[in-house]
């Protein structure tokens, strides 16, 4: 008896041993999760993270970052919002603790409002860590949509997955137009942006196109990459975040699955026009109040023109009184790659009687399993 407790001891020994050096392998990344952060930005970066099976990822707050949680980390993501408001609930001690941790050899991704926080910029809430000064900060309310960007050399070889595509497709929600900062940190610009967006706030025409997209850059010891768009909200290029994570702390690329990386999903930009704002709120109208069939119908065009917003309306679909709208309500789940609504698929597929519409929750559950 004795041999037997002495031999399941030291099993356990071994095996905490072992998941402690699996642990102090992977890459730690902690996403701000503060004021001024939108909700759904935190939810989809988090989520992109967990495409590399070589990170593990948490959530960050001021107080986590006061207390030291940055010695714990290889990695910070500031996600989008707003990056003033981000400032403030950071406040000066935590902001010289970012650079700090950047500076001493760690890594730091800024995600649009993350990005304008990195910057360098007169008049504006900036931590000067990414060599760039945003303009016409005045539109900061462009518009948004699907944007087209094309990579620069170097850019192609942080990304080799996109190297053989002329122009690929990212979201962009407002995000900062930058430049070089006088008297300030080189950067390198990895990507540039080829779109126009000036649809709302009387923004002006030729501001944002030929402008960089993706900026990376040397602090310290660290990196820092910045981005003006959302790869974690675009479906089959998500995967782009834990690359610029690797990127920022030196560490070599991975491969990520078939259903992660689909670079092709796209093949024009979508910028959204004020008709089509007023057909997006048309369509939530549907989802109050329209038939089954006119909720479908809502979730094919917002699906087809990749709406920001209705992430957080689409939820509650895969419990409505339609098992045709269940079932499509998990195909746009999958389709947009919103793996934060995995637990909802799990229940409402297990609560499933329809046969079809279980199966069509459990092919969701699937595909989005496997990124």
């Amino acid at each position: 008896m004795k041999h037997s407790i002495l031999f399941l001891l030291t099993a356990s020994l071994l095996i905490t041993a072992c998941n402690k050096k699996n642990n102090d392998t992977l890459i730690r990344v902690g996403v701000f999760d503060g004021h001024g952060g939108a909700q759904t930005c935190v939810w989809e970066t988090v989520e992109a993270i967990k495409i590399d099976k070589e990170m593990i990822v948490s959530t960050i707050t001021t107080a986590d970052i006061a207390a030291g949680c940055l010695d714990t980390l290889d990695a910070i993501i500031i996600p989008g919002g707003g990056g003033s408001r981000q400032f403030l609930n950071l406040g000066y001690e935590n902001h010289q603790r970012i650079k700090t941790f950047i500076a001493s050899g760690k890594g730091a991704v800024g995600i649009c409002a993350g990005a304008y926080l990195f910057s360098n910029t007169p008049g504006y809430a900036s931590i000067a860590i990414n060599g760039a000064q945003a303009i016409d900060i005045e539109h900061d309310n462009r518009g948004h949509g699907v944007a087209k960007f094309t990579l620069t050399e170097q850019g192609k070889t942080i990304f080799p997955e996109l190297a053989n595509r002329d122009t690929n497709y990212v979201v962009y929600y407002e995000g900062p137009v930058f430049v070089d900062a006088p008297d300030s940190i080189s950067f390198e610009t990895l990507a540039i942006m080829q779109s126009d967006v000036h649809e709302e706030g009387n923004a002006p025409t030729n501001m944002t196109n030929n402008k960089p997209f993706f900026i990376g850059n040397n602090f310290g010891k660290g990196r820092v990459f910045s981005t003006i768009a959302h790869p974690e909200a675009t479906p089959g290029m998500r995967w782009l975040i834990p690359r610029m994570v690797r990127w920022t702390i030196s560490k070599e690329y991975i491969q990520y699955s078939q259903n992660a990386v689909r670079p092709t999903i796209f093949n024009k930009e979508i910028l959204f026009t004020k008709e089509m704002l007023s057909q997006e709120a048309d369509c939530y109208k549907k989802f109050l109040y329209g038939t089954s069939t006119e909720k479908i119908e809502a979730l094919n065009w917002l699906e087809q023109n990749v709406s920001w917003d209705a992430k957080r309306w689409v939820q509650g679909l895969l419990y409505d009184s339609s098992a045709e709208v269940r079932s499509r309500a998990a195909q746009y789940i999958a389709n947009s790659e919103f793996t934060h609504y995995l637990p909802d698929l799990a229940s409402a597929n297990q609560n499933e009687n329809n046969p079809e519409a279980k199966k069509a929750l459990a092919n969701a559950l699937e595909f989005l399993k496997g990124i």
